[in-house]
């Protein structure tokens, strides 16, 4: 039982980062054999025994255990479970369906669900997957968002069919709005706004509902030419005045607002509200299905007035639940005022959510799609778990990532050598065809060692410098060692004296500098630095990933 118990938990380590988890080699062990149960105290202690001392372990020397010891854990199970969204309902033939992001900057993590939910759903039934980019708040634009946006979703493999930007659409609203003033559906507010925000917390309708659809045609009118000034009118939907949520209580659907526009500039200074111009979009466009977060609940609500009034067909409507994203900027304003301020590189700066972000720290685009298939089109709220995410980039990537040594915060030290050395290893420890990473060491040579590890190596203590050789720590020096040693040594990462200079960046914001090996310093792309994590090597940069 003892070799099954270490064998679990050095097979749950390997598969999860090089953690062992507890509970799972627990339950693992429980399944293999029931009668485990039987002294949970006894089997607890030795689980967390063998979980201690495998997590003190380094990445190189789990990797060796397992290569060694147990091979057949490489060869992975193909019962993976499958994950597909469900159905959607009312579903006649193809889909229409839209992703509606703000051009506020580009899009970040939160905005990949929606993205990718959509896309999925069009890949499915066929159809429109449209990009509408509703920029009607001309004080919440990036002009550089306009061509951010499609990049990001074409990164993450989403394909769009066509893009509409509302700003384009301006007399089209105009034209739709003065059709439903006239058939007495929306009213002009004047001067004192305040007063019809607190009449209708009351349930009492202001004065101005009541009025003739042509007195509210002309001064519709007069705000489209200027006459009013900011906050001096506004457009409002008659709904139910009575309704128990005060918000969805008659709502402006259209507002003054003269700030210039970065595509329009000073042409319009009336534009519609979200709720509006959504309604007019989703009917003339097409619309069968709209998928979006919880948060739009309200509004959902908020335009089937505008369906209604005009006897057009609703569509099928889902709201997934809210996600958190813990230890994670997104809020677009804080990122603006940091990229301003000096504090943030820019969009892509890698202690950001954005997705140019991670996507510049290396991680695959198709994992995105994983994820969020995987969450599926939940109701409920939920946190978003960066330990799966990363698990299933991992997962993803690991085959085809090769492997490279990096010596963090280096120490040159003398290796006593009397003939010169070879280090011969795998690109790939899992892929005999991936070719080798090959060094041969001079005589008397040195090698970049690691600092930190230098004063935990006792004196004459016997080490294995990793694929290279075996040494003795005497004084301040290595002196080789022929003699292969009994039982388990510390292996240590090095690199060769004419090993190159680099900085990793973190996502927290820490940087490690130190040797990355020669054949790695023209590498772009992600590979896995052994012991150490995944990096994005960009020429001197790296950007870490995961573990």
């Amino acid at each position: 039982m003892q070799q099954e118990i270490r064998k679990q938990v050095i097979k749950n380590a390997y598969m999860h980062g090089g953690k062992a988890d507890i509970s799972s080699v627990v339950g693992k062990l429980i399944s293999i054999n029931p009668d485990a149960k039987k002294d949970m105290k006894t089997l607890m202690g030795t689980i967390r025994k063998y979980v201690d001392e495998v997590n003190a372990m380094g990445a190189d020397q789990l990797e060796e255990i397992v290569n060694t010891e147990y091979p057949d854990i490489l060869i992975k199970e193909k019962k993976e479970e499958r994950h597909e969204l469900p159905d959607l309902p009312g579903v006649n033939g193809s889909v229409v369906m839209r992703m509606a992001p703000s051009p506020s900057g580009p899009l970040h993590i939160g905005h990949s669900r929606m993205a990718i939910l959509n896309d999925e759903y069009v890949k499915r039934y066929g159809g429109k997957l449209i990009l509408r980019i509703e920029d009607t708040n001309p004080g919440n634009i990036d002009p550089d968002a306009y061509t951010m946006i499609p990049e990001d979703l074409k990164w993450l493999g989403v394909d769009v069919t066509e893009t509409v930007i509302q700003s384009s659409r301006m007399e089209f609203y105009y034209s739709e709005a003065k059709r439903m003033i006239s058939e007495g559906y929306m009213y002009v507010i004047e001067e004192n706004q305040q007063e019809f925000h607190d009449l209708k917390l009351k349930k009492v309708p202001v004065k101005e509902r009541d009025a003739d659809p042509s007195v509210n045609l002309e001064k519709f009118d007069k705000m489209i030419s200027g006459h009013y000034s900011e906050g001096e009118a506004a457009l409002v939907m008659k709904t139910d005045i009575n309704h128990p949520n005060p918000s969805i209580r008659d709502w402006i659907a259209f507002r003054i607002n003269t700030t210039e526009h970065p595509l329009t500039g000073s042409k319009y200074s009336v534009y519609p509200t979200m709720n509006f111009s959504v309604s007019v979009d989703d009917h003339y466009l097409g619309l069968t299905h709209v998928i979006r977060g919880i948060d739009h609940l309200v509004n959902t609500e908020k335009q089937k007035y505008v369906f209604m009034y005009n006897n057009w067909k609703i569509p099928e409507y889902f709201h997934y639940g809210f996600i958190t994203i813990p230890d994670t900027i997104l809020k677009t304003t804080i990122i603006k005022e940091g990229i301003k301020s000096g504090k943030y590189s820019g969009w892509d700066d890698i202690r950001l959510g954005t997705l140019k972000a991670l996507k510049k720290r290396g991680y695959n685009p198709e994992t995105f799609r994983k994820y969020w298939v995987r969450s599926g089109m939940n109701k409920s709220n939920a946190t978003f778990s960066w330990e799966i995410f990363d698990s299933m980039d991992r997962e993803i990537i690991d085959y085809n990532t090769e492997r490279y040594s990096f010596v963090p915060h280096p120490e040159l030290i003398s290796l006593q050598n009397a003939e010169p050395l070879k280090s011969h290893a795998l690109l790939h420890p899992q892929r005999p065809d991936s070719g080798f990473r090959e060094y041969s060491i001079p005589a008397q040579a040195s090698v970049y060692f690691p600092g930190d590890e230098i004063d935990k190596i006792n004196e004459g203590e016997v080490i294995r410098l990793k694929d290279l050789c075996v040494a003795v720590k005497k004084g301040n020096k290595l002196v080789y060692s022929n003699i292969e040693p009994e039982g388990r040594v510390k292996i240590i990462q090095w690199a060769p004296e004419n090993s190159g200079d680099i900085q990793i960046f973190h996502p927290d914001g820490n940087i490690d500098k130190g040797k990355l090996e020669p054949l790695a310093t023209e590498k772009r792309g992600v590979v896995q630095l052994e012991r150490y994590g995944y990096v994005n090597l960009d020429g001197k940069n790296g950007y870490f990933l995961h573990k």
